[in-house]
């Protein structure tokens, strides 16, 4: 499935392009298939994914931003009772 985030292969953060990884927003626990399955998905530049500390495995402040992103735009086409039963937390009113 496509990403709901993006439309094209470029960092969802610099809009650059280039070495890109593929970061499922949500991810551990069965999250990770949710994530694939539902496009909660972005490309990220490898510093801003995992390289380093600005990276959003290691910056909470970009993981949440992605993850109430995702979910204001899944809520544009759903509710929040069927983002509550995939994902099981409300990023939004954090």
């Amino acid at each position: 499935m496509n990403s709901i985030l993006q439309d094209r292969k470029e960092c969802y953060i610099t809009r650059q392009t280039g070495v890109l990884h593929k970061h499922h927003i949500f991810f551990g626990t069965g999250k990770r298939k949710i994530s694939e399955d539902n496009g909660f998905w972005v490309w990220l530049l490898p510093r801003l994914h995992n390289m380093s500390d600005e990276g959003v495995h290691f910056n909470p402040q970009l993981d949440k931003r992605l993850k109430r992103e995702c979910q204001a735009k899944y809520e544009e086409t759903h509710s929040r009772a069927e983002f509550m039963a995939l994902i099981g937390r409300n990023y939004l009113d954090d």
